[in-house]
């Protein structure tokens, strides 16, 4: 008799264990489910943007050659190129080039915010140099992100709500953040990006001094 109550105990412990899991699992699950659903929305709106940003480049580029044509200045160092895929693009300005990927989003991922919630978002990173060139030899996605964050001008974060605005931020401005909506932040980001990179200059190199901007 006794083992029977055992066994009866054992049922209803193995029950209740079982019924924990699922209730704890099932709270795991649905927050994985929504980052998961933000993520896609997130990818899709970023995608759309870095489209648009392509178009915006090459519409700076033809405008920069017909400013430096005037002027008796050869223009063919500045040009475009992309991936088929859309996830890479490189605009070559003279001596400058500066490159734009979304290669950087391939998990969920939010935005830190001091005093705010933090901002599930897609990331469009603007990089110093020819992503290529810069990705030659690179094998994992943590010797990429090393080269990216050392590479980086700007950042776009472009959240899963597409009526909320992107966010903005400037690598030496890191604590800063500039808020544009969906129908100018691929026009304003672009121009910033090459403002930043173009309006200012390089020194000869001695020691760390190496650029600096006007």
């Amino acid at each position: 008799m006794s083992q029977g109550y055992e066994n009866f105990n054992n049922t209803e412990t193995s029950f209740r264990k079982s019924t924990l899991i699922q209730e704890r699992i099932g709270l795991v699950s649905t927050h994985m489910y929504k980052q998961f659903l933000d993520y896609q929305h997130a990818t899709l709106n970023t995608t759309e943007i870095f489209a648009e940003m392509i178009d915006n480049l090459k519409a700076i580029a033809d405008s920069l050659k017909q400013s430096f044509a005037s002027r008796g200045i050869t223009t063919e160092n500045i040009y475009v190129e992309h991936d088929k895929e859309k996830t890479v693009v490189v605009i070559n300005i003279l001596w400058h080039t500066i490159s734009l990927t979304t290669r950087c989003n391939y998990e969920p991922q939010a935005l830190y915010r001091e005093g705010a919630n933090p901002m599930f978002s897609g990331r469009i990173m603007a990089i110093n140099g020819n992503y290529n060139e810069l990705m030659e030899g690179i094998k994992s996605r943590n010797d990429m992100m090393a080269v990216l964050l050392d590479k980086e001008v700007a950042s776009l974060y472009v959240p899963a709500d597409r009526s909320q605005n992107s966010i903005f931020k400037i690598r030496h401005l890191a604590n800063r953040e500039f808020f544009l909506n969906s129908s100018d932040a691929p026009r304003e980001f672009v121009l910033k990006v090459v403002e930043t990179i173009c309006g200012g200059g390089l020194y000869h190199e001695e020691g760390s001094r190496k650029s600096f901007n006007i």
